[in-house]
């Protein structure tokens, strides 16, 4: 019992008085929502060709930790500085292969410094901003519509250096094409295109051209049905 007390004494009290519970989660179920609401607004209007559902999952714990964190040193000068000792050895392997995926991150991260500076409010304000400022972009763009049927993903690696002959097979075969990268290799190119298809047939005569460009042609199709066109 009296080491219970002592617990309940010498932290919890101490938590209290330097973090007031009901600020604490508010600011953690506010956290939390605006971050649900950028899960959605990224997996239904990003542009990145990965799997932005899976990809999404990362931002509730990204900017709770975030809040963890700043709540933890924001009191003491001490633990500030050796977080910046602790995070200079800390080293991320992982591959951001689209910008627009650290950016979404850079907002999920910033969502967590709101809410750990205890400013729930300005997080609500400059989170409604900035989504509507990247919708309107989109529609401004003419990229705001979905199309809900027959999105792609296409991949192509070629020993045929002629580009403007592999884009004129695609847009004879699909109503939609849009080049998302190109490499040079040492004979040909490795393309990759967003597309959409009406139809499994026009996937197999689009086949059957690509096939006849060369016998090293290689042709990837992959079904993207969270993809924006």
């Amino acid at each position: 019992m009296d080491i219970l007390q002592k617990i309940q004494e010498q932290y919890i009290q101490e938590f209290s008085n330097n973090v007031p519970l009901d600020e604490f989660l508010f600011n953690i179920l506010v956290t939390a929502l605006l971050v649900a609401l950028l899960r959605l607004y990224y997996i239904h209007f990003g542009g990145a060709i990965s799997n932005r559902r899976k990809f999404s999952n990362n931002f509730l714990p990204l900017a709770l930790g975030t809040l963890l964190i700043i709540m933890i040193v924001k009191s003491s000068i001490a633990l500030s500085l050796g977080l910046v000792g602790a995070l200079s050895i800390v080293r991320y392997r992982a591959a951001i292969k689209d910008p627009e995926e650290l950016t979404y991150l850079f907002i999920a991260i910033g969502l967590g410094l709101a809410g750990g500076a205890n400013q729930p409010i300005l997080a609500i304000v400059a989170f409604s901003l900035i989504i509507l400022l990247l919708y309107t972009g989109k529609l401004l763009s003419g990229k705001g519509a979905s199309r809900q049927e027959g999105r792609l993903f296409i991949n192509i690696t070629t020993d045929v250096d002629d580009l403007g002959r592999i884009t004129q097979i695609l847009s004879n075969r699909l109503p939609y094409v849009e080049l998302k990268r190109l490499d040079t290799l040492d004979k040909g190119l490795d393309l990759s295109f967003l597309c959409k298809a009406n139809s499994l047939e026009d996937i197999s005569l689009l086949k059957s051209d690509i096939t006849q460009l060369s016998e090293a042609t290689r042709l990837s199709i992959i079904d993207q049905p969270e993809l924006i066109l």
